[in-house]
């Protein structure tokens, strides 16, 4: 069994050093490229999001590698990302292509027998023991975690900074590293002396910088391929920035869901303009956006990829928003035609409308 999985921004570095700590063989495919987003095109349907497209490119660029299982987490609720696998199975059969789909839902939908069954399946190759191989996994979010906060602390530290790209820097660092290491506890520690290292980095808290909230559907806020790298043009901007929706978020959100303890910030933010779940990320976007406002951002960039329902809902509850709280939000629709000519000037536009209103409040003072 050789596994492979889609690309989801960084998440392929803890993934890597999972497989490496139990032994298990996989692909990472390619980091996502124009190649990536041509072939997935080219075997989707035409009407299929962008995230799907670039999942299939991932997929057919493992397989020529030698994979022969693919891993991803599945969805429940009225999204079309619960219905990936079914449909990039068939494609990939039809092309010839046989491969062994473990999807990984929530235990709270499938059953913990059913969710374990299925663990097993992704280790049953480790020569670890059960023991080793459940606490290496729980390790492992760890790793995420940290990853995240180290990349937090530097989106939101990038405005204040005195050596301008210097945390910018530092976070390409701490990935690089990461990767050259074979084992958690190494990943571990690489990441508890970035953390260390963010905090010590010199900033200037005189400053008053941009302030950006991203917002929208998860993927294509974390995967820098499909919103053309959008985080390190803010940065090179000089902004700080704010991803609400992460990887971390989404397993919180979704073991604390059963419970109802999920998202409880987000839930009560939306509660005025969205007090129900519509599917997909759309309540979480409109609640993401008045926690911005209330936290004094001075703007949010929505994204999501071309033909996303929930979002296409929360873009108009977001344009009340913006209306009501004099609150700047642009919306940044995503596809495989998208020109990135045209979306970079959109941002910078944006970001120089934020600094004349950051220049007028000053003035009126």
């Amino acid at each position: 069994m050789v596994i492979t999985f889609p690309h989801f921004g960084s998440t392929y570095i803890p993934i890597k050093i999972l497989f490496d700590e139990l032994g298990i063989e996989y692909i990472v495919p390619p980091l996502n490229s124009n190649d990536t987003l041509e072939i997935g095109t080219l075997y989707s349907p035409e009407e299929m999001c962008l995230p799907f497209k670039i999942m299939m490119g991932n997929y057919i660029q493992s397989i020529e590698e030698g994979a022969d299982t693919i891993v991803l987490v599945g969805s429940n609720g009225p999204c079309r990302f619960g219905e990936y696998c079914e449909l990039q199975k068939n494609i990939l059969d039809n092309l010839g292509y046989h491969l062994d789909f473990i999807v990984l839902e929530s235990p709270q939908v499938i059953g913990k027998e059913e969710f374990k069954s299925k663990v097993y399946k992704i280790v049953r190759h480790s020569s670890r023991s059960s023991t080793d191989r459940w606490r290496i996994l729980g390790k492992s979010i760890t790793v995420v975690r940290l990853m995240e906060q180290v990349e937090n602390k530097v989106l939101l530290r990038n405005g204040y900074e005195v050596n301008k790209g210097e945390h910018k820097r530092i976070l390409y660092q701490c990935k690089n590293e990461l990767l050259k290491t074979g084992s958690i506890d190494k990943a571990l520690s690489v990441l508890k002396y970035y953390n260390k290292r963010i905090e010590k980095t010199p900033v200037d808290l005189k400053k008053n910088p941009v302030k950006i909230a991203l917002l929208g559907e998860i993927y294509t806020i974390i995967e820098p391929f499909s919103n053309f790298n959008i985080v390190d043009k803010l940065m090179d901007f000089g902004a700080s920035v704010k991803k609400g929706l992460s990887v971390t978020w989404w397993l919180t959100d979704a073991f604390l869901r059963p419970l109802k303890l999920n998202s409880i910030n987000i839930r009560k933010a939306s509660m005025a303009y969205m007090p129900y779940y519509i599917g997909g990320h759309g309540r979480e976007c409109v609640g993401e956006a008045l926690l911005a406002n209330k936290e004094k951002f001075d703007g949010a960039i929505q994204l999501f990829p071309m033909g996303c329902m929930p979002e296409i809902v929360a873009k108009v509850i977001l344009q009340k928003i913006s209306k009501d709280r004099d609150f700047p939000i642009m919306t940044l629709i995503l596809d495989e035609m998208t020109g990135e000519a045209g979306y970079n000037t959109r941002i910078e536009a944006f970001f120089d409308l934020l600094e004349r209103r950051q220049e007028n409040v000053l003035f009126r003072c």
